[in-house]
């Protein structure tokens, strides 16, 4: 495969269905096109992300992350990829997450629920944010639906599992890294989620690993197309039938890089597992989602290690 498979989701849902099984099983990644994002909202929302990473330093860090709160600012170099060891990703970003407001019960259950830490700066941040976030929204459920069909599942009490999800947006701003460079952008990894939406940045630099095969993609999409990939929850939810493939990002463009992933993931306490027959020699565990979620978060820290070895952090060798 020479190129990622594109989906219309203006088809009919025979083509439709048809088209996404094949994709999420030959790469489990997609070009998306009729999606319905507009223009102006996509357009909007990277004004407000390059014009948040443009703000002074000092600023920036004055929204930092905290270990009781992964939300905020994330410094160049500060987080390693899972292992504690590898070389620090070349990237600052910005961590949002599905809001949840101090009166909500679901708070009292699971410590990972919070409000957002939303910048004073720039002027209408939160509103670009929130609202290519819905727009989000209604494309992972159009997806996930069909997915959830493709799977045998009820449509409806899977789409109900990403009810009060913790679903999160990383903000990213990925500067230019040396010709020489062996670092990466974002290092070789799997996503833990159940799917990933992207909008693709003109300049390049994200790499998908071509299945069976020591090589990698670069991703160039059509215009007006997202980038969409499932992870690893789904490809449990599936057996193995669908793979959640490894991609990385380096930026030798010698420009400025700027992406904003949406990561959909189901509610905290729902056990992620095989709704179809395994497929031969796959052996994964079933998986809470607010203890794999919270493994992630604790591991991105520089001083720690993974202390739940039957979870599949993502991180992998180049």
């Amino acid at each position: 495969m020479d190129d990622l498979p594109l989906i219309d989701l203006a088809a009919p849902p025979e083509q439709l269905s048809a088209d996404v099984e094949q994709a999420c099983r030959d790469i489990g990644f997609m070009y998306v096109v009729n999606h319905g994002i507009e223009a102006a909202t996509i357009a909007a929302v990277r004004a407000a992300v390059i014009g948040y990473f443009d703000r002074p330093l000092e600023a920036k860090l004055a929204d930092s992350i905290t270990r009781d709160n992964y939300r905020g600012y994330i410094p160049i170099g500060f987080f390693s990829p899972n292992t504690g060891a590898a070389p620090a990703d070349h990237y600052e970003g910005y961590k949002l997450h599905f809001e949840t407001a101090g009166s909500d019960p679901i708070r009292l259950s699971c410590d990972l629920y919070d409000e957002n830490r939303w910048p004073p700066g720039p002027a209408g941040f939160r509103e670009a944010i929130l609202e290519y976030w819905q727009a989000c929204d209604r494309v992972a459920g159009r997806l996930l639906g069909c997915i959830a069909t493709i799977l045998g599942a009820d449509r409806d009490a899977f789409l109900a599992l990403f009810e009060k999800p913790l679903t999160n947006m990383t903000l990213l701003h990925y500067p230019p890294q040396a010709a020489d460079s062996n670092g990466f952008g974002i290092h070789p990894h799997k996503d833990t989620d159940a799917l990933t939406i992207l909008v693709p940045d003109e300049v390049g630099g994200l790499m998908v690993k071509k299945r069976g095969r020591n090589e990698w993609l670069d991703v160039s999409a059509p215009q007006c197309a997202l980038v969409v990939n499932i992870g690893d929850m789904l490809e449990l939810w599936s057996g193995g039938y669908f793979v959640s493939t490894p991609h990385k990002v380096v930026n030798k463009s010698g420009r400025e890089r700027y992406s904003f992933p949406y990561f959909a993931v189901p509610r905290y306490d729902v056990v992620v597992e095989p709704l179809r027959e395994r497929q031969p020699g796959f052996e994964r565990d079933r998986v809470h989602v607010g203890d794999v979620s919270r493994e992630v978060w604790r591991t991105n820290w520089p001083d720690t290690t993974p202390g739940r070895p039957e979870f599949d952090l993502g991180t992998l060798a180049d």
